[in-house]
C-alpha cells in the first residue's frame, strides 16, 4: 500500500473519531468548562480527540503536514448528519448547502495550494517565532470570541490555529525521531515542543468547546477551515514545502475559499433555522 492510501485511511479514521468528539461536545456546548469536567461523557469525548490525535501523529509519518490537514474537512461532513439523526430530525436544505459550499471549497483549496518537497523539523529560532506569532494571534481571536455578543466562529478559528500548530509541532517531533532516534528525546529544545503541545492542545479544547455552544455546524466548518489554512501557511514559512501554485491556481483557490466561506455562513444561519422533525 502506498504512503499516499495510508496517509488517506488514517484521515478517514481520524476524521469519524474527532466527529463522534465533536458530536458529544456540542451536546454540552451550553455547560461552562468547569461544569463539564464533571461530566464523564465529555471525558470520552477527550478520549476520543486523544485518539484521534494519536491517529493523527502516525499519519504525518506518511505525508505532508499541508496535505494532511485540509482532509480534516471529513470531519464536517460525517459530524453534521450524526448531530441531525442524534436530534431526530433530517438535516435541513441550509445545512446540505453549506456543508456542500465548505467541503467544495476546501476540496478546491486542497487540490489547488498543495506543497510539495519533504518536510523539515522547526529549528530553535523557527520554533520561537511560531509560538510567539500563533500565541498573539490566538489570544487576540479568543479575546475577541468572549466578547458580549460576539460570534462563536472567533473562538473556533483560534481553536483551529491552536490545531495547526500543535500539528507542526507534532511534525517535527515525527521528523526529528526518524532522524535522530529515541535520542532526540533528552534534548531540551524537544521537553519545550512537548510542553507546547499540551498546552495548545488544552487552549484549543477549550476553544473549540466554547464555540459549540450556540451549535455545531459553523464552528466546526471555520475550525476546518482554520486548521488547514494556517497548517499550509506554517509548512511553507517555517517546514521547507513549497507553494506548488502559479497566479492563475491562487486566484482559482480565492475563489474556493469564498465559496468555502458562503458555506460557513449558510451552516450558521441553519442554526437559527426551525430543524425539520423526522416522522415518528
Amino acid at each position: 500500500m502506498s504512503d499516499l492510501a495510508i496517509t488517506i485511511l488514517l484521515c478517514v479514521a481520524v476524521s469519524i473519531i474527532y466527529a463522534a468528539a465533536a458530536l458529544i461536545q456540542a451536546r454540552l456546548g451550553h455547560l461552562s468548562v468547569r461544569e463539564l469536567t464533571r461530566v464523564p461523557v465529555w471525558w470520552v469525548a477527550q478520549l476520543l480527540n486523544v485518539g484521534g490525535a494519536a491517529l493523527h501523529v502516525v499519519s504525518l509519518g506518511f505525508g505532508p503536514l499541508s496535505l494532511i490537514q485540509p482532509l480534516g474537512v471529513l470531519t464536517l461532513v460525517i459530524a453534521v448528519p450524526f448531530a441531525a439523526v442524534a436530534a431526530k430530525r433530517r438535516v435541513t436544505g441550509l445545512e446540505l448547502s453549506g456543508m456542500a459550499c465548505t467541503v467544495v471549497g476546501l476540496a478546491g483549496l486542497t487540490m489547488i495550494i498543495a506543497t510539495s518537497g519533504r518536510s523539515e523539523a522547526l529549528s530553535s529560532g523557527e520554533l520561537a517565532l511560531l509560538l510567539a506569532v500563533a500565541a498573539g494571534v490566538v489570544a487576540v481571536l479568543g479575546l475577541r470570541g468572549r466578547r458580549h455578543g460576539a460570534s462563536t466562529v472567533w473562538e473556533a478559528a483560534a481553536g483551529g490555529l491552536a490545531f495547526a500548530v500543535c500539528s507542526a509541532l507534532c511534525q517535527t517531533a515525527v521528523v526529528n525521531f526518524g532522524a535522530n532516534g529515541p535520542s532526540f528525546l533528552l534534548w531540551p529544545a524537544t521537553v519545550f515542543t512537548i510542553l507546547a503541545i499540551g498546552t495548545f492542545a488544552i487552549a484549543a479544547t477549550v476553544l473549540t468547546q466554547r464555540s459549540y455552544r450556540n451549535g455545531l455546524g459553523a464552528p466546526l466548518a471555520v475550525t476546518n477551515l482554520a486548521n488547514p489554512l494556517s497548517a499550509t501557511l506554517i509548512g511553507i514559512l517555517f517546514l521547507d514545502e513549497d507553494l506548488g501554485a502559479s497566479p492563475i491556481e491562487l486566484t482559482l483557490a480565492v475563489l474556493c475559499g469564498v465559496i468555502a466561506a458562503l458555506g460557513v455562513t449558510q451552516l450558521a444561519r441553519a442554526r437559527e433555522a426551525d430543524p425539520v422533525a423526522l416522522p415518528v
